[in-house]
């Protein structure tokens, strides 16, 4: 067996299923998942600059301010500009958005926590035990991506 290319073809299919089941019932338009992504960290990081946003993102720097003329045009996030350097713009998510992301992040943890449920005893204890080696994964992808 392939353990790195199942896990990842796993991982990246119980994603996609997340992302399709929760989009029925949406209200509002569909955000993408960058669009998400920037919000959760505006949200996180409340007057992030967009400099600092795309390097957390590991973006291009025209790409997140698309995303931010985007979520700026759809009423989820703000622009201002930063008191400390007229140049620069914080970026802050509004109510809506964090309203929006709120009720995302309650529907996914319900769909999850209901299909775990379904699941045996022993099948949920090594979902649990394989928790710890997960995030030690996702850590060691971080670093990569960070370079030394």
């Amino acid at each position: 067996m392939d353990l790195p290319g199942a896990l990842a073809d796993v991982l990246s299919g119980i994603q996609r299923l997340i992302r399709r089941r929760l989009r029925r019932g949406l209200t509002g338009p569909r955000l993408r998942g960058a669009q998400v992504e920037l919000l959760q960290l505006a949200l996180a990081n409340p007057g992030i600059g967009v400099s600092a946003a795309a390097r957390e993102l590991y973006l291009a720097g025209n790409s997140v301010s698309t995303l931010v003329n985007q979520l700026t045009t759809a009423g989820l996030l703000l622009r201002e500009t930063d008191p400390g350097d007229r140049r620069s713009a914080r970026l802050l998510a509004t109510p809506e958005a964090e309203s929006r992301l709120r009720a995302w992040q309650e529907r996914r943890a319900a769909l999850v926590r209901a299909q775990v449920e379904r699941l045996g005893d022993d099948d949920q204890a090594a979902l649990a035990a394989a928790l710890p080696a997960l995030r030690r994964l996702a850590e060691g992808l971080r670093e990569e991506v960070e370079g030394p």
